[in-house]
């Protein structure tokens, strides 16, 4: 049933937010409005979700391009793609919640995008960095910036996003249960990609590959909480699922500035004052920091909780 015909915006808008705990005040008040108002539009058009998506990341790849250059009309123009490439990746999961149209082929496509953006920013900010001189030593950047890069994008930003949109749905799970989170298991992917029918290829079968490896890297990643919810955690009592949300909740905040909107307000302002190198020493400086302190602490909160549930 298409949503958009029964629902005013204001209750579309409002039914889009998973949780106060997990949103972000930006988002809140500045993309998913605007996402829903595109979302909105393409459906009276009949543009579908995939092609939404696929505009977002087509947008977004010739922002990161963008990044490259040093003059300032190729850096706004870089700013104003990214955020267009934004807006679509808001407005297909929308659009595709609206009208009934969630594909698998849309599930893959969509965790695809930030990561094809943020591969061309980090190639663009490579090639911008070359024969840039280094701060204080004055020779050029050249392989050092290819390795300030790598550093910052596949240690730092891939693990540190991966980590912070599980500890969300951690949190959603406890919050709403099931049908509030996208909380999936390895196992679980695994047993799906095992039954699809090896013959040939399939989107669901791709999707499914990746996905599962996607979920076991945030499961490696958390020992403790996967020992606490292996046992509690599934079918929490009111009591366990309480005091879980109690000391989940101050480190929402943490997952909110290690996703996208932190991120892109530090390459905006990296570019704009073409400092390019400030970017990922930002990602691998102040945002791997957080991660740690964030991982510690969740897995002391699961570790606590085990204690405290055992001793009773």
């Amino acid at each position: 049933m298409n949503m958009m015909k029964d629902k005013t915006y204001r209750q579309l808008l409002s039914a889009s937010f998973k949780s106060g705990d997990t949103e972000e005040w930006l988002d809140v008040w500045f993309t998913r409005p605007i996402g829903l108002a595109v979302a909105m539009v393409c459906g009276r058009l009949g543009v579908t979700p995939n092609a939404i998506t696929l505009a977002g990341i087509v947008l977004g790849a010739v922002a990161g391009w963008m990044f490259h250059y040093t003059d300032l009309p190729h850096n706004i123009a870089g700013v104003l793609l990214l955020m267009a490439a934004n807006f679509c990746d808001s407005a297909d999961g929308q659009l595709a919640r609206l009208t009934n149209q969630k594909t698998v082929l849309g599930r893959l496509l969509d965790g695809f995008a930030s990561d094809v953006w943020f591969f061309c920013i980090y190639v663009a900010l490579v090639f911008r960095l070359w024969d840039e001189p280094m701060p204080l030593l004055g020779t050029p950047w050249q392989g050092w910036g290819f390795l300030l890069c790598a550093v910052a994008g596949f240690g730092c930003h891939a693990t540190q996003s991966a980590l912070a949109d599980y500890y969300r749905n951690v949190h959603l799970w406890f919050l709403k249960g099931d049908s509030g989170s996208e909380l999936d298991a390895y196992a679980k992917e695994q047993h799906i990609y095992d039954a699809l029918s090896r013959r040939g290829w399939s989107f669901e079968r791709l999707y499914h590959f990746f996905y599962k490896g996607y979920c076991r890297k945030q499961e490696r990643l958390t020992p403790r909480f996967q020992l606490f919810f292996a046992r509690y955690g599934q079918k929490p009592s009111p009591q366990v699922r309480d005091a879980f949300l109690q000391g989940s909740r101050p480190l929402m905040p943490l997952t909110n500035i290690l996703t996208h909107n932190t991120r892109a307000i530090t390459l905006f302002i990296a570019a704009l004052t073409n400092i390019p190198w400030l970017y990922p020493l930002f990602e691998i400086v102040v945002l791997h920091p957080l991660y740690l302190y964030m991982r510690r602490s969740h897995e002391r909160l699961s570790t606590r909780m085990t204690r405290e549930i055992e001793s009773k």
